[in-house]
Order: C-alpha cells, then structure tokens, then sequence
C-alpha cells in the first residue's frame, strides 16, 4: 500500500522541529526576496523531489531527454554527487565517474549527444552553459536534483514522490525522511507519483489525489517503473528478464531505495540475495572480496542483477573474479506513464519548450520593437513560467 516503507523515529521528533523552523526561515527569506531567486531567459524544468532516498529522478530525466532531444537542443545541469572535480566541468567523452558523477555519466552515456555538465552552484551551471563557445543554441535546460535549490528560478518545477514513501505521510529529518515541510510542495508546478504499483485500481488513485491535496495550478501524474533486457556490463548478448526463471540472483545495489527493484525481480525468480550498499557508494577492495565471496556462495545457476548507475562505477574495479565478470548484468530502468496520462504530459512540456524557446522569444521581441506601445524586454532577465502558458 502507500506509504509502507515509511519509518518514523518518534523520539527524534523534537530535533524535527528544530530542523523545520530552520528550513521554514530559510523559505521565507526566499518568498519574500530578501533571498533571490535567479530567472534565465531560457526554459528550464526542474526535477528533484523533497525526501531524502531515490524517487526515481534519473529515469524521469532520461524520459524528458527522450521527450525532447529529436526536436530541441537539449542540456542536463546536475551538482555531480560524490564526483572528485570541483566547479563547472562540461562532459565529453573522456569524462569519468569521477570527473562527473555516475548519474550524469550514465546519461552522458546513454545520450551522448545531449550537453552535460555539473555545477555545485546552479546559477553559475546554467551561466557557463548559456555562454560557452562549444554548447551554442540550447533550447532547454534540465536542472537534476534542484527543487530546493531555489536560487534558480526554472519555468517548470516537478515534484516526484514516491508511491512507498509519500511525502503527506512522512516527517521532516531527523524523524522521517522529508527535507523541508510538506508545504513544500505548493512551489511545484507538476507533481508526480513514482513507483505505483501496477495492480492500483481506480479507487486507490483517487485516495491518493485527495490526500495529497493539491492546488488547482498543479498537475498530478502517476508513473510506474518498466525495465528493458538485462544488460551484460562486461560484454556479451542481453537476456530478457523472462530467463531469470530458476536462477539465483545476487541483486548487488548501492542506490537509495532498492526495495522496488527487489519487488519487481520476484516475479521472474523467487531465488534472490541481496547484496546492499549506500547510495552512490565508492566501492573498494573490501567491497571486491565481498561480491566475490558472495557470488561464489550461490548455487548454480546464477547471475548477479545491478543497476545501471552502479554499473557506472563497477565497470572500472580492479579485483572481481572473470566468472562475476561475465555474470554481472545491469538492468536497465525506464518510466511509464499510467491513467492513459503520457499524452497530455508530453504535451505541456513540449508546449512550454515551444513557445518559450529562442526563436520564439527572437520572434516576440522583434514584434515587440513594431510596436510603439509596447516595452522590449531583451535585455532584462525574464521568468518563463509554465503556469502562465
């Protein structure tokens, strides 16, 4: 059901108001100005969410990727989590993990011909994009992981809560997992329920609606997770999930929330171990030994199971024996969109990026001039905002 993965730490609680009153200052100097918010005259969606662990925002990003890249020129801003570089770095194709991070690696990877950088500081981020020489003409930028980095005004704000954790049955840090109040998400423009089971039935989604309680600017989706053929991270053919029957599977994760993955793998085999590290985990030499040993311990046949952001950083470990080697398989995720609502989703995001690219402000400001009455705003940031379209 929703929620169940929920765990609140009732003797916390005071330490959980002290952090919100905190948090909820800090919005405030937001909301009032005294704290800028930064608008760029270029669209940008956000995705992030407001809880600590994984709600699935790099397949959504990757979704918006696919969504858009045919059509626009298409850029993914990042901080670059755990990378080992500092400032704005700008991917190419002999960028690392650790140069970049193994998220905006992976999707550098995936799509290599979108633009891909990582700065701590957004503004600055979105700044060297819309000004280097060697990214011109970029149509629209997606800010990964930046809902609450609010020094960046994007046009769209997207929201993802997941299905298992919701966020109007959580409680803020250090007693729940929620890093600012739930009011926090009255500044999203989308919100999007991730990791729905596949079985909700019609009821269960209009609970859902009703509890999270939202206004009438901001649209609800739900989404649910679909996986393509495993992937052989070291060479070889792919395997269809359907040809897990039987065997015993070693499901090696270091993400936030693997829970859902091991929910989905029960249906294609009962036989799973799993093997769980912290969320973008840095693997080492112990680390090695122990998914050699564990691998050894199951009985044939067997393969080991990982994610595709875990296999960015797997790929290059020293030490793993030849047989987990070719045993290691990422399984790659993507999002499907439920309640028939893919269409009207994609929709209002290409609208926006239509109607507010480039060309189409070139076109605007140049109707503007013709016009005696009228103010051009070229020259002076502008806030393009999703609700107005």
């Amino acid at each position: 059901m929703e929620g169940d993965l929920i765990k609140i730490s009732h003797r916390l609680l005071p330490l959980s108001w002290i952090y919100g009153a905190a948090v909820r200052l800090r919005n405030t100097l937001f909301d009032i100005g005294i704290l800028k918010s930064r608008a760029f005259d270029i669209p940008m969606i956000s995705v992030g969410n407001i809880t600590i662990g994984g709600t699935g925002k790099t397949p959504h990003v990757e979704y918006l990727v696919k969504l858009l890249k045919d059509n626009f020129k298409v850029a993914v801003l990042s901080r670059g989590y755990k990378r080992k570089s500092r400032g704005f770095v700008l991917a190419d194709s002999n960028s690392t993990v650790r140069d970049i991070g193994d998220e905006p690696y992976q999707m550098k990877t995936k799509f290599p011909d979108i633009s891909v950088a990582v700065d701590k500081n957004r503004c600055h981020g979105v700044d060297m994009l819309t000004n280097d020489s060697t990214v011109k003409d970029i149509d629209v930028i997606l800010l990964d992981d930046a809902f609450q980095h609010r020094y960046v005004k994007p046009g769209i704000n997207i929201l993802l809560v997941d299905y298992h954790r919701l966020i109007i049955y959580d409680k803020l840090l250090p007693a729940g997992r929620l890093r600012e109040p739930l009011s926090g998400k009255n500044r999203a423009d989308i919100v999007i329920v991730t990791k729905c089971p596949k079985g909700l039935k019609p009821m269960d989604f209009r609970v859902i609606t009703k509890a999270m309680d939202l206004y009438p600017y901001q649209h609800l989706y739900f989404t649910t997770l679909d996986y393509d053929a495993l992937h052989p991270i070291f060479g070889g053919n792919d395997r269809k999930l359907d040809t897990l029957k039987g065997e015993n599977i070693l499901l090696l994760t270091g993400i936030a929330s693997p829970g859902q993955m091991m929910l989905d793998l029960e249906q294609y085999s009962e036989n799973i171990t799993p093997l769980t590290f912290g969320d973008h985990h840095a693997f080492t030499k112990k680390d090695v030994e122990k998914i050699n040993r564990a691998f050894e311990q199951l009985q044939s046949p067997k393969i080991i199971v990982t994610t595709e952001k875990d296999a960015t950083r797997l790929q290059h470990l020293d030490g793993l024996d030849e047989e987990v080697r070719t045993s290691i398989y990422a399984l790659p995720v993507k999002i499907r969109f439920m309640l028939e609502q893919e269409k009207r989703f994609n929709e209002n995001i290409t609208g926006y990026v239509r109607k507010n690219s480039r060309n189409s402000i070139l076109v605007k400001a140049k109707d503007d001039n013709k016009s005696k009455d009228s103010h051009h705003s070229g020259n002076r940031p502008r806030t393009i905002s999703f609700r107005n379209n």
